[in-house]
Order: C-alpha cells, then sequence, then structure tokens
C-alpha cells in the first residue's frame, strides 16, 4: 500500500507570524494522526517559522519552487540545495501557476527534478491539462507529453523518491473538481508513463496525488479512488481547521 500524502500549498499568502499561528492551531488538530503523510509548503520567507514550528512533529516542509542550479549569478531564485540546508524535504516543481505565468517548459520542469533529486528532495511534480484540452479530448495526450519529458534521462532508482500531481488546470480556484473518476483515469495515464520511463516496480510505488479545488467537502470521495494517493491543496489548506478536515478525511 502507498502511504498517502497531504500537502498544502500555500502560495502567495501568510506572513511568518500567521504561519506559526497556523501551525500551533494545526497540530493538535491532527496529532493523532499517521495514517498519511503530511507537508507544508509555505512562501520561502515563511520556511524558517513554519520549520522551527513543525519541529519534533510528524510534519515535513516543501518549498514551491526551485531553480535548477546549485548557485550563481541568478538573482532571486532559490536552489535546491538552499532548501534542504534550511530543513526542507520536499519541493512543488512545474505547478500551472508556473507555466502559465512565470514560462516552465517540460524542458525546465525535467531540469528542476533532477536538481531536487540530487539534493535530496522529494520532489512534487505537477501535470495537468487546461480546459481547451479537456474538451478537445486531448487530456491523455498532454499528460503523456509531460510525464515523458520530465521523466527524461532518469532511472528508476534515481526516480525513487518522486511524486507526481495530477492538477487539472481548469479545476484549479475555479471550485470545479474533476470528478474521483476522472482523476483517477488521469493517475492510470500518468502510472503508465511512469511504467515506461522508470519500470513496473518504480510506478507501482509512485505515488501521484490530486490536485484542484480538493475541499472538506470532497476528500473523502478522491481518496476513496485507489488509484489517488493523496492530494496538493491550495485555498482550502490556507486554514488549520479546513486542512484538518481534509488530512482527516
Amino acid at each position: 500500500m502507498r502511504k498517502k500524502l497531504i500537502a498544502a500549498n500555500w502560495k502567495m499568502y501568510k506572513m511568518p507570524d500567521a504561519a506559526r499561528d497556523f501551525v500551533s492551531a494545526f497540530l493538535p488538530l491532527v496529532k493523532d494522526h499517521s495514517r498519511d503523510e503530511i507537508v507544508l509548503c509555505p512562501p520561502y520567507v515563511c520556511l524558517p517559522a513554519v520549520i522551527e514550528a513543525v519541529r519534533g512533529s510528524q510534519l515535513g516542509v516543501g518549498g514551491q519552487n526551485i531553480f535548477w542550479e546549485k548557485e550563481g549569478a541568478y538573482t532571486g531564485e532559490i536552489s535546491a540545495p538552499m532548501l534542504r540546508a534550511v530543513g526542507c524535504s520536499h519541493v512543488i516543481i512545474g505547478h500551472s501557476e508556473w507555466r502559465q505565468y512565470f514560462g516552465e517548459t517540460d524542458d525546465t520542469v525535467n531540469r528542476k527534478l533532477k536538481a531536487a533529486l540530487a539534493a535530496g528532495l522529494q520532489p512534487i511534480v505537477c501535470v495537468g491539462e487546461v480546459l481547451e484540452e479537456r474538451e478537445a479530448g486531448l487530456t491523455q495526450q498532454v499528460l503523456e507529453r509531460q510525464c515523458n519529458l520530465a521523466f527524461s534521462d532518469l532511472s528508476g532508482l534515481e526516480a525513487a523518491p518522486l511524486i507526481v500531481a495530477y492538477e487539472p488546470v481548469w479545476a484549479i480556484g475555479t471550485g470545479k473538481t474533476a470528478t474521483p473518476e476522472m482523476a483517477a483515469d488521469a493517475h492510470q495515464v500518468i502510472r503508465a508513463q511512469a511504467a515506461k520511463a522508470f519500470g513496473d516496480e518504480t510506478a507501482r510505488n509512485l505515488r501521484i496525488l490530486y490536485g484542484g479545488s480538493v475541499k472538506p467537502e470532497n476528500a473523502k470521495a478522491l481518496m476513496s479512488q485507489t488509484e489517488i494517493d493523496g492530494a496538493l491543496v491550495g485555498g482550502a489548506s490556507l486554514d488549520p481547521k479546513s486542512f484538518a478536515a481534509i488530512v482527516l478525511y
């Protein structure tokens, strides 16, 4: 059985004090929870506060993006070793907002994925189609292309820590959610591509999360699908009670 992972993506929300307050309120709500892995991904400026606040708990902490070089003249960027140095265990790569606003491509996702793995981070690689692609029946083609390029030049052993998040772009922040069956079908496509790239064993063990308007009301239905190994949660993760309700589905 693959252990489910519930990850909070806070995007560009919360100051350090608010991040500490969140952890203080959230930890008592999930203190006895061991069924799932829980990861908080706050903005960079909140990482030290959150890492200190979760110390001694079962919670992991991740960054929201990295650059693919270890260091250099890349003003404004953060490297994978930097995230490791401050205590991060995970990092989100290829989020649809990075693809939409900041020119992220399948090639740069691949470069960032390799950098994350080399630094000992667990990467959460995001893939997913936009509404026009879904309506045109291109979801499978889009996912196959994104996965093939993202997974390029990696062995099954190297890819063992990899986590993939399927996030249909049309469901992010819109209130629309893919049905559990639609999500499970997409996850099967992703797992099949992982098998081609890494072999059957790595593909079987690969955790594939669902992201896209996950909230307390739909968490149980989504998590009941055997192909769905957890969730990447955006807006509903900003409130400790709401996020706890998702974790405790």
